[in-house]
């Protein structure tokens, strides 16, 4: 190719905008080669521009050039990025993040947070903490990711100093799935023997009849069958001491944790086109089962008597700063934030999606869901005490107690306990694996992010999924062993504990002092410009929450937490951990939130100048930050003429160039 005169060049880059940067209307009225009056400098044929026919209009030689474009078979571009998948519609980004949030807390924690609590006085500070810490957290992870359309490293382009907040929320994410996922072989092993009569953790089972003999005929009742189901024929936890002793591998569990990776692996595979559809069936699945089950607990005996447990209040507990940790913890870990799994899901929404609106439709519906919850619950829970002759306080427990003992030997009470069982464990096992799917796409989108490659080549991501899931599986061994409960116990304790609360303190303080809350709200701004005035008014009241209310918060919960840590010792029943494990688990904890200052410290390093020129320049969004985005800037590109152009000196005459673009 000839090239042309650089005075040509000159000319043209002070006067015409590219090709690109011209709007449709633009482009059909400006075209090189024409003079003042508006005529041609010379006959030519059509002539191809990056693979655009140029046709010009010679009916009249005095009106404006015009062209029409037929765009030839473009060529894939090596360098571009595979495009990024989209949600099939609004209604599947909604179901996949209630399904995410509504987890396996809202069944065994919050009912357990109310009556120890004082009752329904409880609802009080938890409706509060919702207000001032759910709601803005919520909504500034859902709109970070779907402005940046990125995963919870790469978008942190808005503030590169902060891209160590990424890499902690996928380390936390990553302990969450290890773990997690060895409930859902413990409700898969409880599934399994459901389908027999009767359920080998009741009184009727021929093995337990001793066992429940002996508990009539002394009065005790602190050694039931389910009990005993659970800590010897589940866990194995009778053959270990500890920590130190984990013991053999129970392969029945291997095996339940094998098929459940194999689950999550094959709705992994074809990416939010095949969770986002699996979501109609599992997070819907458990508000029919809490229906049905409200309604059989209704009819039992006692269940009166639970309830009224369940909504009691003891107004006296509203001054116990316990009442209002609890209650911000419930919260802050029951909607999924800082995990990263909102910021990935978010990220497949369109531009314009309306993320005020979704906020409020998943929070409030995530806690009312809790609080629907504990009707089921305390309803039965409230006719196993009926039935035992003890108080409800005494057969109700927190965590795994509470889904897999004293639960199942309620189920065990009622008549048809199998039918009731499998829809139970049924409802566990849709909770779990909605609130993984979130957790796993955090992880998988942050990664794919980073590595483009593998969202473009199927066999890449397959092998991606694949070696993901079996090192989980692998890494999940430990949990299922016979002392397995003792490091479950401890990675659940330290995992999401201060780690993940000043990570999303970073989170808060960053994107509202750096980057810039009023840049922030600008950019919510632009998404939902077609929605009504009221929300953009709301946004007033998130600002004030992001920049004072919400940070004070954080910091008030982070100090309990570590106060708590420090003066209550880590239990699992009557074992108390050694000093090298609760050792261990701050090390987890310390692991993720470390991320930070390293990553803040990289970025720095990576710019030039003093150090304050170095600070400001880290904290400065990188140009490739916007093209993400919604705006689509596109940076003017060289315009490559795959043909010999040959110019007179009139071509060069300033004057009339410069009257003939005014004129255009």
């Amino acid at each position: 190719m000839k090239p042309l005169p650089e005075q040509w060049h000159d000319q043209q880059k002070k006067t015409e905008p590219s090709q690109e940067e011209m709007t449709g209307d633009e482009a059909k009225t400006k075209t090189p080669g024409i003079t003042a009056a508006g005529t041609r400098l010379g006959t030519q044929s059509p002539v191809q521009l990056n693979g655009v026919t140029l046709q010009y209009d010679v009916g009249d030689s005095t009106a404006q050039p015009q062209f029409e474009s037929r765009p030839s078979s473009p060529s894939p571009n090596p360098d571009l990025p595979p495009p990024r998948e989209q949600w099939g519609g609004k209604y599947e980004f909604l179901l996949s993040c209630i399904g995410y949030c509504v987890g396996l807390g809202n069944v065994w924690r919050f009912p357990y947070l109310c009556y120890r609590n004082g009752g329904g006085v409880f609802l009080i500070p938890y409706f509060i903490m919702m207000l001032v810490t759910g709601l803005p957290l919520f909504l500034m992870e859902l709109s970070l990711g779907q402005y940046g359309a990125a995963g919870p490293i790469t978008v942190w382009k808005c503030c590169p100093l902060l891209k160590g907040i990424g890499i902690g929320m996928l380390l936390v994410s990553s302990l969450v799935c290890l773990y997690y996922n060895v409930i859902i072989a413990w409700t898969f092993y409880y599934l399994g023997m459901s389908f027999q009569s009767p359920l080998p953790w009741s009184c009727d089972a021929i093995a337990n009849a001793r066992l429940c003999q002996m508990n009539v005929t002394n009065g005790s009742h602190h050694l039931s069958a389910s009990e005993v189901f659970w800590n010897e024929q589940v866990l194995g936890v009778v053959h270990s001491e500890g920590l130190q002793d984990p013991g053999p591998v129970r392969w029945q569990l291997a095996i339940c944790l094998m098929v459940a990776w194999l689950i999550i692996f094959l709705c992994m595979l074809k990416g939010i086109r095949s969770s986002g559809k699996i979501v109609y069936v599992t997070a819907t699945f458990p508000y029919l089962v809490l229906i049905v089950l409200i309604i059989r607990g209704a009819t039992l005996e006692g269940s009166l008597q639970g309830i009224q447990f369940y909504l009691t209040p003891d107004w006296q507990r509203l001054q116990n700063a316990q009442v209002w940790n609890d209650a911000a913890s419930q919260i802050f870990y029951s909607l999924g934030i800082g995990f990263g799994g909102l910021l990935s899901m978010a990220s497949y929404n369109k531009f314009d999606n309306n993320v005020i609106r979704d906020t409020i439709v998943i929070a409030v519906g995530n806690c009312c869901t809790s609080f629907f919850a504990g009707f089921a619950i305390f309803s039965i829970l409230g006719h196993m005490a009926w039935r035992k002759n003890v108080p409800v306080g005494k057969v109700a427990d927190s965590g795994p107690g509470l889904a897999f003992v004293a639960y199942p030997e309620a189920l065990a009470l009622l008549p048809g306990s199998p039918f009731w069982a499998i829809l139970f464990f049924l409802m566990l096992f849709t909770l779990g694996v909605d609130t993984l799917f979130g957790n796993m796409e955090g992880i998988t989108t942050a990664v794919m992010d980073e590595f483009p490659v593998l969202r473009g080549d199927m066999k890449k991501k397959t092998l991606f999924l694949a070696v993901l899931c079996f090192g989980f599986f692998l890494l999940g061994l430990l949990l299922i062993t016979e002392g397995g409960i003792y490091w479950f116990t401890l990675i659940d304790s330290y995992a999401t504990s201060f780690g993940l609360i000043i990570i999303t303190l970073f989170m808060c303080l960053g994107i509202s002092f750096f980057y810039g809350v009023n840049q922030f709200c600008q950019d919510i701004i632009d998404m939902i410009c077609t929605c009504p005035p009221w929300c953009t008014k709301v946004l007033w009241y998130f600002k004030a929450c992001w920049v004072f209310c919400t940070p004070l918060l954080l910091l008030f919960i982070l100090i309990y937490v570590f106060i708590e840590m420090y003066n209550t010792p880590l239990h699992y029943g009557s074992y108390e951990y050694p000093r090298w494990g609760k050792a261990l688990g701050v090390c987890m904890g310390t692991l993720c939130c470390i991320q930070i200052p390293i990553w803040a410290i990289v970025a720095i390093c990576k710019e030039s100048g003093t150090l304050k020129d170095r600070f400001r320049k880290s904290i400065r969004p990188l140009k490739t930050w916007r093209v993400t985005s919604g705006h689509q800037f596109v940076t003017p590109q060289m315009v490559e003429v795959p043909y010999t152009v040959n110019l007179t000196d009139a071509d060069f005459t300033t004057q009339q160039w410069e009257n003939g673009t005014s004129d255009a």
